[in-house]
């Protein structure tokens, strides 16, 4: 369950603003979208390396 206790004086969007952030973090609608439909092994895998190939090379255009 969420917490978001309200700071005196914050108004009401601000602690929606801080809930919906918190929600997004736990990942509960990631989860749910990517249980509707099956994705094999293979191609969960095939996706990882392909963002980890990504990410490296981002990290690599830093330096």
């Amino acid at each position: 369950m969420i917490v978001v206790p309200l700071k005196e004086g914050e108004s009401i969007e601000r602690a929606l603003k801080r809930f919906k952030k918190k929600f997004e973090k736990t990942g509960v609608i990631r989860e749910l979208r990517s249980r509707q439909a099956y994705t094999k092994p293979s191609v969960e895998k095939r996706k990882e390396r392909m963002r980890a190939v990504y990410v490296q090379h981002l990290q690599q255009e830093e330096e």
